[in-house]
């Protein structure tokens, strides 16, 4: 294990500024960015609970930016230039004077405290501008240039906070972010299409005789569409594999959570497979009674994380890794020491949430 603060000279970080602090008691504060994300990913949110209290407050605000950039840019209402204006948002938040919003204040302390790069969020807002005009792959490199931008993005920005930022690190957390992008298409064909969009590689489906105008028209379930999806979940699960020697390099105390991460996205992928890869008329949902059991796997597993071989980041991904440098100590920065008693900890969040999930399961007095 390479604790985060051993990346620089030993001292001790300042907590949290000042303006961090106005920014929660200004109403964003960690139950409101909670709330957020438990409303928009069930499943990132389980593996969230499993951070440390140190990397789970600006993981909050960097998920609210993702969430509310994503919401800002998918409404139905967006207005054309949408991502012009996340743009100015993030120009400010850089020039340390966001605007008077609770999210951004958040969001631009954590860039200083952090010394996020740029490049990461900015690749977030190039995906989904790629969105917003109805960008469609043609090959699966295409699928993961789209991945890289709104997912690995956002692995490599997770990675920062937890402290590392050497490149093999970076590079399997970017395959960990384009393995969950992955699994979200594989699991989202029918809703995605019925949207007009289809994020499956096109000569896949060219390959299976399958036209895609028309499957857009009129989206149907049929063995050709089984073969792509299964496809898709194989590429994803060769990434879920490599992606392990990157968490073995995260501090003790962040692994159980991305373990989570891992496990719970890559049974999603397995539901898919149970029904057939059919996801056109079914959508694959992982039980909360199995979420706790893959939250106990996840703690197991970051005790025993084998370290691997360093291996290149995929060429979609590579601009992502070589976009961070190292922690620069002349810069005011935060990086606090890990919690070197991680796992009593964790156990008493699983007892917690055992204790719930038996309460809701109960049998009325």
């Amino acid at each position: 294990m390479c604790p985060a603060h051993s990346l620089i000279p030993e001292r001790r970080y300042p907590l949290p500024t000042p303006a961090f602090k106005t920014s929660l008691q200004n109403g964003w504060n960690e139950t409101a960015c909670r709330a957020l994300i438990r409303q928009g990913s069930k499943s990132f949110y389980a593996a969230s609970l499993l951070l440390p209290q140190r990397i789970r407050t600006p993981a909050y605000a960097l998920y609210a930016f993702c969430r509310l950039s994503d919401d800002a840019v998918d409404a139905k209402d967006a207005p054309s230039d949408a991502v012009d204006r996340l743009r100015e948002r993030l120009d400010l938040a850089y020039a340390e004077k966001p605007k008077a919003i609770p999210a951004d204040r958040a969001f631009a302390d954590m860039v200083q405290r952090y010394q996020m790069p740029r490049a990461l969020p900015e690749a977030l807002l190039e995906g989904l501008q790629w969105d917003s005009r109805g960008w469609n792959p043609q090959t699966l490199s295409d699928t993961y240039a789209y991945s890289a931008r709104v997912a690995a993005a956002v692995g490599a920005m997770m990675t920062v906070l937890m402290g590392k930022r050497d490149a093999d690190t970076l590079a399997r957390a970017c395959d960990l972010g384009v393995a969950m992008q992955l699994t979200n298409i594989a699991r989202d064909v029918g809703e995605d299409a019925r949207n007009g969009r289809i994020y499956l590689p096109r000569d896949w489906l060219n390959d299976v005789g399958i036209d895609v105008e028309a499957f857009l028209a009129k989206p149907q379930f049929d063995d050709r569409i089984a073969l792509c999806v299964e496809r898709l979940l194989e590429t994803a699960d060769t990434l879920y594999d490599r992606a392990v020697g990157g968490i073995a390099a995260l501090p003790g105390d962040c692994r159980p959570a991305i373990h989570a991460a891992r496990l719970i996205y890559r049974e999603i992928g397995r539901k898919v497979a149970a029904n057939g890869y059919n996801s056109i008329d079914q959508r694959a949902v992982v039980s909360k009674h199995r979420k706790l059991v893959l939250l106990g796997t996840a703690c197991n597993a970051a005790v025993w994380t084998p370290h691997s071989e360093p291996a290149p980041a995929l060429p979609e991904t590579a601009y992502l890794v070589d976009a961070v440098p190292p922690f620069d100590v002349s810069r005011s920065g935060y990086l606090p020491a890990p919690d070197t008693r991680p796992i009593s900890r964790i156990l008493h969040i699983l007892e917690q949430m055992e204790r719930r999930e038996r309460q809701q399961h109960a049998p009325p007095n």
